[in-house]
């Protein structure tokens, strides 16, 4: 039994959905998101309840009834607040700009890094060494962040490049003489 998919999605005020076969859509303040489970588990909405069950007992039908129930959940978040991630920039010049829809990065390469920003992200740079990465969808704004750490992952010995806020990397001792 799934422990994350027994527990039923509470729809909060201002938030509704509708189901309509495998698809269920939910409407919000700040947009509306839709996703198509697959016939491995069934949709419900009822008395402001989203509930999720499994049409069967098998491996795949219990793995797709907590996926299906916690993408739910991140919907019926993501019409009402957004999701959030943050990265910082450590290094000597390294720095973070925005022009328009263009994120240019700054990274110690000869050229600067032009970062086009994908429809439904929202960046903003507070400082220079700050990046905010907003969005509706957890998975996209996630995926963004990882693109943007990529073109700079934090090296051991010094810790310079691009790195998630508060996320430790272990330093190694260079080498000794």
């Amino acid at each position: 039994m799934s422990r994350i998919g027994k527990k039923p999605v509470e729809l909060p005020s201002g938030v509704s959905a509708s189901v309509s076969g495998q698809t269920i859509e939910v409407k919000g303040p700040k947009g509306t998101q839709s996703f198509t489970a697959t016939d491995d588990v069934t949709l419900v909405v009822e008395d402001n309840v989203i509930k999720v069950t499994p049409r069967g007992m098998s491996k795949r039908a219990r793995q797709q009834w907590g996926m299906s129930r916690t993408v739910v959940a991140n919907m019926v978040h993501g019409v009402q607040n957004t999701f959030k991630k943050e990265l910082e920039i450590q290094g000597v010049g390294y720095r973070a700009a925005l022009q328009g829809k263009v994120l240019k990065l700054n990274l110690g390469y000869s050229h600067d890094v032009d970062f086009e920003i994908p429809d439904g992200i929202t960046i903003t740079c507070p400082k220079q060494t700050e990046i905010v990465v907003e969005g509706h969808d957890p998975q996209q704004v996630g995926q963004v962040a990882a693109n943007i750490r990529d073109w700079r992952r934090p090296e051991p010995y010094k810790g310079k490049g691009i790195r998630y806020k508060g996320e430790y990397i272990f330093q190694k001792e260079g080498k000794k003489k």
